[in-house]
């Protein structure tokens, strides 16, 4: 069965424009999810809307308010909503590129995937990805998504493309309220010498296979031992060590991440250092006198 779009319509750059189709990139439908459910009855909760002054209402009364004063609301119709209609509900509208990296992380929000919508949009679209791909440049435009308009990069990746959403300005904080009691400072020289020795010990490639979630993989442990009636294991967790200055932290942690020593042969066993002493004519050696 083929995965279901999010969103339909046309990438569109200058006069150019070819159909397509966006997919969520991740999901959390594996992710361990818990019901509430009665203490006693063990019958799932179902969550009502309630009124102050009605008690239970129905969800069908309920409309849309927008608080503009504290406690203080404006009606918001669904006729309002399709009032605001905009160019971005149906294209994705390039307005600018920008350099590969130039876009801070934190700004970066939902990932999605690309693709042409139909063999006819797969020409325009294999030009406009390699553009990207040969330029090492991301592209800057709009869509709506649930009812909002979002601007998103666009980027070549495989033979698609991906679409990553970005957080608004006034979303991201700034970093002086958190940051700016942090002294600058010189380390000692010594000190960064041994970090950077236990930074390029632990180099590695990136896979993300080995850096599963533990907690998931523990929880559903628990999970199938209940359902077979065992009482859960839990592991106790490891007692925190005495505090011990930062220099022997350092030297320690490079100890500890020295590749063992090579092992020493192991000493024969009786039995084949008798084997040995035996002549090539296949008769024992004499034995010495004590």
């Amino acid at each position: 069965m083929a995965p279901r779009a999010s969103w339909k319509g046309y990438l569109r750059l200058s006069l150019v424009s070819c159909p397509v189709r966006l997919y969520p990139a991740t999901s959390s439908s594996e992710r361990i999810t818990f019901n509430q459910l009665h203490k006693k009855t063990h019958n799932r909760i179902n969550m009502k809307p309630v009124d102050p002054e009605l008690g239970l209402v129905e969800r069908s009364d309920l409309v849309k308010g927008y608080e503009y004063e504290d406690k203080k609301y404006i009606i918001i119709e669904d006729t309002d909503l399709e009032s605001v209609k905009i160019e971005s509900n149906h294209t994705m509208n390039i307005e600018a590129f920008v350099d590969e990296g130039s876009v801070d992380v934190i700004y970066q929000d939902a990932p999605y995937y690309l693709a042409p919508d139909g063999a006819m949009a797969e020409e325009t679209f294999i030009v406009l990805r390699e553009a990207l791909r040969r330029a090492g440049k991301l592209a800057i435009a709009r869509l709506v998504l649930s009812s909002r308009e979002r601007v998103i990069t666009i980027g070549p990746r495989e033979t698609g493309m991906f679409v990553c959403t970005l957080r608004n300005p006034n979303e991201v904080r700034g970093t002086a309220e958190y940051f700016g009691n942090i002294p600058v400072g010189n380390p000692d020289p010594e000190m960064l010498q041994l970090a950077e020795a236990l930074i390029e010990q632990k180099l590695t490639t990136f896979d993300p296979k080995n850096y599963e979630d533990r907690y998931e993989i523990a929880l559903m442990q628990m999970i199938r031992e209940k359902l077979k009636g065992h009482k859960p294991i839990i592991a106790a967790a490891p007692e925190r060590g005495n505090v011990i200055n930062l220099m022997d932290a350092l030297k320690a942690s490079l100890s500890q991440s020295k590749p063992p020593a090579k092992s020493k042969p192991k000493a024969e066993p009786a039995a084949k250092r008798t084997a040995k002493a035996t002549t090539t004519s296949g008769k024992p050696a004499a034995k010495k006198k004590v």
